[in-house]
């Protein structure tokens, strides 16, 4: 018999893969979003270096004046030694409620993983306290539409579990207490009281939710009216008693619509405390533990998971510069206390406005009793101009050619001839022809001043041939040389008889006209309708004798 003992067996060849794994596993860092929704310059950006424990940036230098279409940071988060790293917080930053940034969201910070490990911070400014209502009912239907996802399966079952965590955790909120709390039998901890009227009624996901008014310490800043204010209906900033109410009324109306989501809401100034308090309590958020599972009630159940970052700060509703309000603390109750103030009916309202389908109502919403409450008195941009649909080309120009081809006046010449000149002119294919289709309007002004003139002396002056034979005449005379002027004139008394007495005292060609008449002769005979060849010779004196013409060169004696 063999007495040896047995061999060990052997040790399996991924050992070190299994420690590895199981260290990993053990010292894993569980990472956290906080999602910065708010409209430019309400202080996203100091609330961001608060939570990431960083110095802000200068504002002062231009170089760091950068808004981005999606800002984002990180930061680790240690244990109160400063020991361990408990947690890797990522902040995201959102510059407006436009659209083409709120849609990169879902690409960043999809619901299906990111859901149960994000906290929503939505930021209002109290320099503008007109815009409250307006800027919450934007930012809570975005997270709505947002937490749906895809619609599917996972993404139902992350929003049921969110949901469930967040409405435990309004149940078994306690107000902090310096006294130790008593050990508690299972069965008081398992007795959870119904959450009371208007609380937690919206966020079906289930999503926590911080509602933090930036620049508190601005809320009683100066004594006058603010700009545009005037009279009662105007905001009176400063330490009486109307501006008080009106804050007063402003924190009751933000403290109702964060009950119905089952938020916070929180003042904030740019002391370190405020902001170091805002930052405990979105860590205490982050981590809170699941809702217990019904099944482990009982005498064997496992002991409550501790949040590694409790929150002892009580609630503070009194110090307007530094309110504190936490999930599951308020109640329709505490709110009537401040003032008188009515819950429902601003509850109501709100449910109207996220139902408004665009039709005309008689009741009123939330956004138009805040109005009432605190008068707009922001500066509106100026609303675009309406979409100008202009003409096509081709029927722009179709029927400003039919327009134009039914004027009579349609031809440009027009404009530089008489008006009495075109009536009774027929139109032609490039416009009226009238007598003065071929002169301009000086000439013809010059002409007839000329006619008018000179109509005395009409009668004697001879017929265009005439002229035209004269002026030949006239023309050759002078460029001939004196000597063979003379000796024709000689020839010429010799060959010729003499004339008669009557020819001496015949007037000049031009019978003493001038220039402008013979010019004026010469274009009439141009627009006459008889031909030149058939006109009559010229009778001197009427008796009967023709006038000889001169040759219009030299002639041999």
């Amino acid at each position: 018999m063999d007495s040896r003992p047995p061999s060990p067996e052997a040790p399996p060849a991924d050992l070190w893969s299994t420690i590895l794994d199981s260290v990993s596993s053990s010292r894993s860092i569980n990472s956290k979003q906080v999602l910065l929704l708010g409209q430019p310059s309400a202080g996203k950006s100091t609330l961001a270096s608060a939570l990431l424990q960083k110095q802000p940036a200068d504002a002062g230098k231009d170089d760091l004046k950068i808004d981005f279409a999606l800002g984002y940071d990180f930061a680790n988060v240690r244990d109160d030694a400063d020991e361990d790293t408990l947690a890797r917080l990522s902040v995201y930053t959102v510059p407006s409620s436009n659209p083409s940034y709120t849609a990169l969201l879902p690409h960043f910070l999809p619901p299906r993983t990111c859901l149960p490990h994000t906290l929503v911070m939505i930021v209002l400014d109290w320099t503008r306290p007109w815009t409250f209502v307006e800027e919450l009912e934007t930012w809570f239907q975005w997270i709505e539409k947002w937490a749906k996802g895809d619609g599917s399966r996972e993404v139902d079952i992350a929003r049921e579990e969110s949901r469930e965590r967040l409405q435990s955790h309004l149940q078994h909120y306690t107000e902090p207490s310096s006294e130790p709390i008593p050990a508690t039998s299972s069965t008081m901890s398992s007795t959870l009281l119904p959450l009371g009227s208007g609380t937690f009624t919206h966020n079906s996901a289930g999503v926590p939710i911080i509602v933090t008014c930036t620049k508190a310490d601005l809320i009683d800043e100066g004594h006058d009216l603010v700009a545009g204010a005037s009279g009662m209906g105007g905001m009176v900033k400063g330490t009486g008693g109307e501006w008080e109410e009106r804050t007063d009324g402003i924190m009751q109306v933000l403290r109702t619509i964060c009950l119905k989501y089952g938020a916070a809401l929180f003042y904030t100034t740019p002391l370190p405390t405020t902001l170091q308090v805002l930052r405990q309590y979105a860590l205490h958020m982050l981590f809170t533990p699941p809702a217990p599972s019904p099944a482990m009630a009982g005498s064997d159940a496992p002991a409550p998971i501790r949040n590694p970052f409790p929150f002892n700060h009580k609630p503070n509703p009194l110090d307007r510069d530094h309110l504190v309000i936490p999930a599951g603390w308020d109640s329709w109750g505490k709110i009537e206390i401040v003032r008188q103030f009515e819950p429902r009916m601003w509850g109501d309202a709100w449910d109207r406005d996220l139902e408004d389908d665009g039709l005309p109502s008689e009741e009123v919403g939330a956004k138009k009793m805040f109005t009432s409450l605190v008068p707009d008195q922001g500066t509106k941009p100026a609303p675009l101009p309406p979409f100008n649909s202009p003409t096509p080309e081709q029927t722009f120009l179709a029927k400003n050619y039919d327009e134009n081809a039914k004027k009579p006046d349609r031809d440009p010449r027009g404009a530089f001839r008489n008006p009495a000149d075109l009536e009774g002119a027929s139109a032609g294919i490039v416009g009226p022809l009238g007598s003065s289709t071929f002169s301009l309007p000086n000439v013809v002004r010059a002409l007839s001043e000329m006619e008018v003139a000179g109509g005395a002396s009409n009668s004697s002056v001879p017929d265009a041939p005439a002229a035209r034979r004269m002026a030949s005449r006239n023309t050759a005379t002078s460029t001939r040389p004196a000597s063979l002027t003379a000796s024709t004139a000689q020839s010429g008394s010799v060959g010729r008889p003499p004339s008669s007495p009557s020819m001496a005292s015949t007037p000049s060609p031009t019978g003493g006209q001038t220039q402008h008449e013979v010019l004026q002769n010469f274009f009439q005979s141009l627009l006459s309708k008889q031909p030149a060849s058939t006109s009559p010779r010229p009778k001197a004196n009427g008796n009967g004798s023709t006038t000889t013409n001169v040759p219009d060169g030299p002639t041999t004696p």
